[in-house]
């Protein structure tokens, strides 16, 4: 123990918004190897002197009080407040829990490596290829960066775990599209309740406001690709209003919109309610009335109003949907569809098979995608245009099939490149209190035994 460390001190108390998650607060010389410390037992900075633990299993009162073990056997000063000392001495247990034959000490356990999970895939060293959904729950294909491994991943947050691993990505994905053809969806599936809060967590101490005037907004001009939504509903409406060879059809349900031009060989799917980071739109293109499709496109809720007039736009052209089956992906498509980009001076990087334009500041681009472009009948897309703090998290994705042409796609980048939009400008973001839910992605709730008075 060195004097600087014996000065340095370090108090754990309970988020003042987030349910059961753990702050620490770092003072004294040492702040350094006691930040150090911290991170290494599952905190993140949030700055200088504060760190947070949010955890997708709501154990940090347990693991926090681990954290503060190993950080006194190495000289450091540490505190915790009384709010956080009940919740660590409280004894509680899942209600409904999907394996109540464990102890409390095997679930802890399994809910330990499933947080494990959670990390590597917030922190970009587990990729996720692919989602679906089966008997309720959520299954994926993943590989991880550092070795290779690909793995099948069941279920959600702390009841998610590695069912069966694979020696590539290739067997991998073959695997998972048998299983799960009919709901597969490309990347990551939406961010769950619980994941959400804990996300939120991690960025902000701030108490909620109980009561808030509505802020004032003020429309402001921002790239293509960080404007409003706006109505997608309204958007075809006008599409439609101003190009008499399309035509509108209602699906029996009225949950669906057909818009389908008079050659029935180009068709637009919109779905009106939807979660937003699904798929609202899908374009489809035939090479006959009655053919399979030669290329497809779809489009999230929460895609942007200027991107989605693009691709109407480009659409509303004639023929420009035109492309060849079994035309090959090769290196002068590629180019032709991504030169907007190059010439704007988007940043080109290569990570084994996938192949990225973005914009020096990392929040929005293009990735190809060489693994599906030479796989003939898979799911996944070939090309995944996106914004967003990441492309892993992203606020909109669309997303196009190995045949879609390149001069839509080439439109497309132009537009990010170049193109423009309004946002209304919302000073003011009024958070909740995050807590927990009965809804299917959150946890169950948990009950306290009759040791404890309350519950978390």
């Amino acid at each position: 123990m060195t004097t600087s460390s014996a000065e340095t001190h370090v108090r754990l108390d309970t988020h003042p918004t987030h349910t059961s998650a753990v702050t620490a607060t770092i003072t004294g010389p040492q702040r350094e190897p006691a930040r150090a410390a911290l991170i290494a037992r599952g905190f993140e900075g949030l700055d200088d002197e504060i760190l947070v633990m949010a955890r997708i299993d709501h154990e940090e009162p347990y693991w926090a009080e681990k954290a503060v073990q190993a950080l006194a056997a190495d000289g450091f000063i540490t505190e915790i407040t009384p709010r956080l000392r009940e919740a660590i001495d409280e004894e509680w247990t899942w209600a409904n829990h999907s394996m109540p034959w464990y102890t409390r000490a095997e679930i802890r356990e399994i809910s330990n490596e499933a947080q494990k999970i959670h990390d590597d895939i917030r922190h970009g060293r587990l990729i996720i290829h692919a989602h679906a959904h089966d008997n309720g729950t959520t299954v994926a294909v993943a590989t991880y960066r550092d070795n290779g491994k690909s793995v099948y991943l069941h279920g959600e947050n702390h009841l998610r775990q590695i069912a069966d691993t694979f020696d590539s990505p290739a067997q991998a994905l073959t695997a998972f599209e048998r299983l799960h053809h009919d709901t597969m969806r490309p990347g990551p599936a939406p961010m769950t309740d619980t994941e959400r809060a804990a996300a939120e967590a991690h960025t902000t101490l701030d108490t909620p406001t109980t009561t808030a005037e509505p802020p004032a907004q003020k429309p402001e001009i921002v790239p293509a690709y960080a404007a409003d939504a706006g109505d997608h509903d309204v958007l075809l409406d006008q599409f439609l209003a101003a190009h008499g060879d399309w035509e509108k059809w209602r699906t029996w349900t009225d949950d669906t919109s057909h818009a389908i031009h008079e050659s029935q060989t180009l068709r637009i799917e919109r779905v009106h309610e939807t979660d937003p980071r699904e798929a609202a739109w899908t374009v489809a293109a035939y090479e006959t009335p009655v053919s399979d499709r030669m290329w497809h496109l779809t489009a999230t809720g929460t895609t942007p109003a200027p991107v989605l007039q693009a691709l109407l736009h480009h659409l509303a052209e004639g023929d420009a949907w035109d492309t060849a089956i079994g035309s090959p992906v090769d290196e002068k498509t590629v180019t032709a569809a991504t030169k907007p980009l190059t010439d704007a001076g988007w940043k080109h990087t290569v990570d084994g098979r996938w192949i990225r334009w973005t914009t020096p500041s990392g929040d929005v681009g293009i990735q190809f995608d060489a693994f599906a472009a030479q796989t003939p009948h898979s799911m996944l897309a070939t090309w995944t245009i996106w914004a967003g703090p990441s492309i892993d998290h992203p606020n909109w994705t669309v997303t196009a099939s190995r045949y879609t042409p390149s001069v839509l796609l080439a439109d497309l980048a132009e537009n990010l490149a170049h193109g423009t939009g309004h946002r209304t400008y919302t000073p003011v973001e009024v958070k909740h209190p995050a807590h927990l839910t009965t809804a299917p992605t959150g946890p169950p709730h948990r009950v306290t035994t009759a040791q404890s008075s309350r519950s978390r």
